[in-house]
């Protein structure tokens, strides 16, 4: 893990060293608290960016096969929002992912993989509600976009070709819709959202459709009062569901008995917002997994990183 890690670092030593410029470029808006595992309602000023950088480990549990498989994705994503308008935000995301599948077969432990950049996303969020008052704001903004095949889809080892959970893309145009509220006051914050992505099929493949509801409360810990001079950083306690349900994946037209189902996930995590930055960490932990057939289970979904309103 050590060796993997260190090679993943300085595969992304360049892209560090850009948002680093970036952040020395200047600030022009306050951060506030948002979703760690989601997007928010809240607006992207005119003619201004917002840059997200978050590292994520993702790591399987059980597995049901009785071939002890042992997944591993280790991964960057990378996102930037554009202010179009005062209600229209354009964002691009695009993740680098390392994924390494570990199992028995044989009688032997084997090791297959991957590591490139994944599909693009590309979406828009427009604002359709606001409801403004003195110590909080209310916002409700639908959001529609594509997942764009720039992942590669066919990798193969001497093993064959790699199964889809591996692949770094889908190799389809997979569109997506759904819907994003926010609530805010000097204290809290609390967001919703609901999501449906429809995967479509490529090279025989066809992931399953996903459908996601999202929740998430950030608190104010620090400071507990209000009031002084200057504007203080904050330190918000962060709790997360997210709960996703995923189709069977069809190969060939034939549905994969081991893959998709239900899980529902609790994330407990910290903010620090201040004037010019965010720091931001969240750990995704399954509560519910009613997977199909001998799926594996997820251990845990660690995320952090930072955002920057430019």
């Amino acid at each position: 893990m050590v060796d993997r890690l260190q090679r993943f670092g300085r595969r992304l030593r360049n892209t560090s060293i850009l948002a680093a410029a970036i952040v020395a470029l200047g600030w022009t808006q306050l951060g506030w608290a948002a979703p760690i595992t989601f997007n928010t309602a809240l607006p992207v000023s005119k003619g201004h960016f917002v840059l997200r950088e978050q590292f994520l480990l993702r790591n399987s549990g059980d597995d049901p096969s009785g071939m002890d498989r042992d997944v591993q994705v280790l991964g960057v994503v990378s996102a930037l929002g554009y202010g179009v308008s005062r209600n229209l935000a354009l964002f691009g995301v695009v993740p680098y992912l390392d994924k390494r599948l570990r199992l028995d077969m044989d009688g032997k432990r084997i090791d297959r993989g991957t590591q490139g950049f994944g599909d693009l996303t590309l979406f828009g969020r427009y604002t359709v509600f606001q409801d403004d008052r003195p110590g909080r704001t209310f916002r409700v903004a639908p959001f529609l976009g594509t997942e764009l095949p720039t992942g590669e889809n066919t990798e193969s080892d001497k093993f064959g070709r790699l199964p889809p959970a591996l692949q770094l893309g889908s190799g389809s145009w997979d569109p997506f819709a759904g819907v994003v509220t926010t609530y805010q006051t000097l204290d809290y914050q609390i967001d919703a959202q609901a999501k449906y992505l429809d995967n479509t099929e490529a090279d025989g493949v066809e992931i399953g459709d996903v459908a996601e509801v999202d929740a998430s409360l950030q608190y104010r810990i620090l400071p507990g009062e209000l009031g002084g001079g200057g504007v203080p950083a904050f330190l918000y306690g962060v709790l997360e569901a997210n709960l996703v349900q995923q189709d069977k994946t069809r190969s060939d037209g034939i549905d994969d008995p081991d893959s998709g189902g239900t899980t529902l996930f609790l994330a407990p995590g910290l903010q620090y917002v201040t004037t010019r930055w965010i720091l931001e960490s969240a750990v995704q932990l399954p509560v519910v997994q009613n997977l199909n057939g001998d799926a594996l289970e997820t251990g845990f979904v660690f995320r952090a990183g930072f955002r920057i309103n430019i």
